[in-house]
This record gives structure tokens, sequence and C-alpha cells, in this order.
């Protein structure tokens, strides 16, 4: 396969002056001189000084110009400035800036099959501008289609969250690094048949499609909530058992099982109770 390679022109400057330089001198002898043979020389020179107008070229900052002549590659110019080349070449102009692509979110399915949102920023560049130019069709919409297929197999090889599946040490929503390290190497891999250099690529929405939206969100609060109260009730059981240990070892009062019973479940609707409790005062004996 060919590889870029680097062409320089000529200084656009100097064929300008000569150009300019040839046209007054032709146009001069049409008018003033009086031979046919120096007339038709001096038309065929301005004939040629039209076409020498083809081949200049201007470089800008971060650009290049692919050249081609009857079908075959001849290089690259990749250095700004103005450039006089053969007037016969086709010159293609080929940006070399960093641009972004900020994707849309679109819809794929994790690894255990819901279906999730997920948009990319990817910050690209042309590396190599003989792949831009010839080894793809379009290589902005090669950029487009391949980051998308990126996107859509990376999302495969994660859950969304391990709620589903608890075994998973990565997940979309929690291993933001190593999955962004993944797309990235995913996507420079699909890029580079073109030349495209990928400078960052990083998930910047991930959500559940809407259709399960409601759904999963009512599962994370329950799981949270849960989990708030295996902590509540931990925590209560604690509290209640050092209470019988301090009130048994100061010897402040004496409880059998059954009065132990009725304080221990007391004791745990006051402390896992998610309302406010109402006290009843017993005003009478104690037995």
């Amino acid at each position: 396969m060919k590889q870029e390679k680097n062409f320089k022109g000529s200084s656009g400057y100097l064929l300008l002056f000569l150009v300019f330089v040839l046209l007054v001198a032709s146009i001069f002898a049409i008018i003033y001189l009086p031979s046919i043979t120096l007339k038709i020389t001096a038309a065929v020179l301005i004939l040629f000084s039209i076409i020498a107008i083809g081949g200049f070229v201007i470089v800008n900052p971060n650009e290049s110009s692919v050249l081609v002549l009857f079908g075959a590659y001849k290089g690259t110019i990749k250095t700004n400035g103005f450039y006089w080349v053969n007037p016969f070449f086709v010159k293609k102009k080929i940006s070399l800036r960093a641009r972004n692509l900020d994707s849309e979110p679109i819809k794929v399915n994790d690894k255990i099959g819901n279906p999730v949102m997920i948009g990319v920023v990817l910050v690209w560049k042309v590396d190599n501008t003989f792949k831009a130019a010839f080894d793809v069709d379009d290589y902005e919409h090669f950029v487009n289609i391949q980051s998308e297929a990126a996107v859509r197999k990376m999302a495969g090889n994660f859950p969304y969250d391990n709620l589903e599946d608890e075994d998973a040490k990565i997940t979309l929503r929690g291993g933001a690094d190593e999955v962004n390290h993944m797309l990235e190497g995913e996507i420079t891999e699909r890029l580079s048949i073109a030349g495209i250099e990928v400078i960052e690529a990083r998930i910047n929405y991930l959500a559940y499609a809407q259709e399960i939206a409601g759904a999963m969100l009512k599962r994370q609060q329950a799981t949270a909530v849960v989990a708030a109260r295996t902590k509540i009730v931990e925590g209560a059981v604690s509290m209640v058992e050092m209470a019988l240990e301090e009130l048994s070892k100061r010897s402040i009062i004496e409880l059998d099982d059954e009065r132990k019973a009725a304080m221990v479940s007391n004791l745990m609707i006051v402390l896992t109770s998610d309302k406010d409790v109402e006290p009843v005062i017993n005003t009478g004996t104690l037995y």
C-alpha cells in the first residue's frame, strides 16, 4: 500500500512575478508589434500563462493539499505557504486541525440486554492524508459511522450497573476510566484505516432508555431503601444489645425473658420506625 509522502512546491511568489511579466510582454507584443509571427507567439504565451495560473496553491496553517496527476498520487504539501505546482495537478484540501464529534445519544444494548442511551465525545484529526483521501470514500462520514459501531460493541461488553450482575467488576456507570480507555482503543483501531488519529474519546451521556427508565429508577430506589434499612436494623440491634448489657451490668432492674422480649420489641420499633413514635405512659404498677 502506498504511504503519504511530502511534496515541495516551487515558490508561488516567483512564479506569480514571472507570469505577470509574461502576460504584460505578450499583450504589449500583440498591440504594438507589427509581426504576425510575434503576435501568434505572444498569443500562445498568454495561453500558457493562463494555464500556469492554475498551478498556484495556498496552504494555510494546519492544512494540507493532496496532489494527484492523471490518477497518480504525487505527494502532499503540509507546510503552509504560497506555492506553484504542475497546473494539471488535481489539488484536494484536507484539514489537519483537531475536530470534535459530539454524537447524539444512541440506543444500544448492554451486556445483559437492557436498552441504554449512550453519547460520546470524540476528538480526532487527520494524521495520514493519503489514507484519508484514497483508502476511504468520505473520511468524515467514516468517522461518524465507525464511532457509532465502536460504541455499540463496547456497550455489549459491560452491564449498565451491577444490580443484575453482581459479579461484574466493570460497569458502564461505575467504570468510567476503564470503559473510556476501551472505547478509545476500539475507535483508534477502526479509524486507523482512514489515517485518523484519535486524541480523546469518552462517554458524555449515559442513561437507561426511556421505555425502562421508570422501572429501573424504582428498582434503584428499592435497592437503596433496602440497603438503608439494613444499616438501620444493624444499628438498632447493636443499641438494644448494649442497653440490655448496661442494665444487667449496673443492676438497675431485673427483667425476666418475657419483659426483655417486650423491651426489645419496643426499642426496635422506636429505633427502626420511619415515623415519630408516640409514647404511652403507664401510671400504674410495673407488674
